[in-house]
């Protein structure tokens, strides 16, 4: 039978620690030698009034620059991105142009963020160049969208709350004056629950701007119960001279109400109202009038009642 050659590791110990070796070696040496790396450069702006709007792509966010240093500095880079801000207050002069930021302007101010040993070597774009022009301004009220239902067994607590009540939209004065209101994008959710705090992008009409893009918004909901309450009914409209008999007299109330407001229901707060008219021939509908905020639905049982119209 063929023996199975015997591994020395002792030999494979050596091999493997020389191979780290040569890497730390070679990674060192990379990190210190010169080479040339590309990196973005975020922008942003600032100095420019909000009535203010760019055509075409508009202005860009990003700006690719190829660096020289060492590889140690430009790993620096790619792990935390340069930040670029621009006042464009110099650059726009009148209602309407062109905005024009020059190569050396920029290389200059992307030179400014750069390490002392870093080099520019090249930017891309190399000047930034885009049209202008003023638009009009107005001020709306927000509002949620209503497309979102509570959990089973759980009901609003008033209206959705938003962090702000109203923004400023921008466009031409023609869409602006068709707009009254701003409202959210759907929230497409059907399982709320106590309290829930959501953040919901704005459902602008197409060449509208707005000075923010998004609203926080707060909806509270609570477990709902009901409350059995027995109600007189009211007729009204019965003809002078005339009398009317109703049967029943008085109707079973079911409302639902939330948990924490139950006490706060009492059957003072409904009224069973039957309008007659001279159409009625033998049953009137039994109506509910109620004013108080914390009751959701309320039904009646029976829901129609006899009549009996009397000189």
């Amino acid at each position: 039978m063929r023996k199975t050659p015997k591994i020395e590791w002792r030999e494979v110990m050596t091999f493997a620690l020389f191979v780290v070796l040569a890497a730390i070696i070679w990674y060192g040496h990379a990190m210190q030698s010169a080479r040339n790396t590309r990196v973005p450069v975020l922008v942003s702006y600032n100095g420019v009034a909000g009535t203010i709007s760019f055509g075409g792509t508009g202005l860009p966010d990003t700006i690719m620059v190829e660096i020289r240093d060492a590889g140690a500095r430009l790993a620096a880079y790619h792990r935390e991105p340069l930040r670029l801000s621009i006042d464009l207050h110099a650059y726009i002069h009148g209602e309407k142009g062109t905005l024009h930021i020059p190569s050396d302007a920029l290389r200059r101010s992307i030179s400014d963020l750069l390490q002392g040993t870093s080099r520019l070597i090249e930017i891309a774009p190399e000047e930034i160049n885009c049209a202008y022009y003023t638009e009009q301004e107005k001020t709306v009220p927000l509002a949620v969208a209503n497309d979102w239902r509570p959990a089973p067994e759980y009901q609003p607590v008033g209206r959705p709350t938003l962090a702000r009540t109203n923004i400023k939209i921008y466009g031409d004065s023609r869409h602006l004056e068709a707009i009254d209101t701003i409202y959210t994008k759907p929230v497409g959710r059907t399982d709320l629950m106590d309290t829930t705090r959501l953040r919901l992008a704005l459902a602008l009409p197409r060449n509208i701007r707005a000075s923010v893009d998004s609203v926080d918004v707060r909806i509270v909901t609570e477990r709902f119960t009901e409350k059995k309450m027995i109600i007189p009914i009211r007729v009204e409209g019965v003809p002078e001279g005339y009398h009317i008999r109703i049967f029943p007299r008085e109707v079973e109330v079911t409302v639902r109400v939330g948990i924490s407001h139950f006490a706060q229901v009492s059957n003072e707060h409904i009224r069973a109202v039957c309008s007659y008219s001279p159409d009625m021939k033998e049953k009137l509908d039994v109506n509910l009038i109620y004013k108080n905020p914390y009751i959701t639905t309320a039904w009646a049982y029976p829901g129609v009642v006899e009549f009996l119209l009397e000189q």
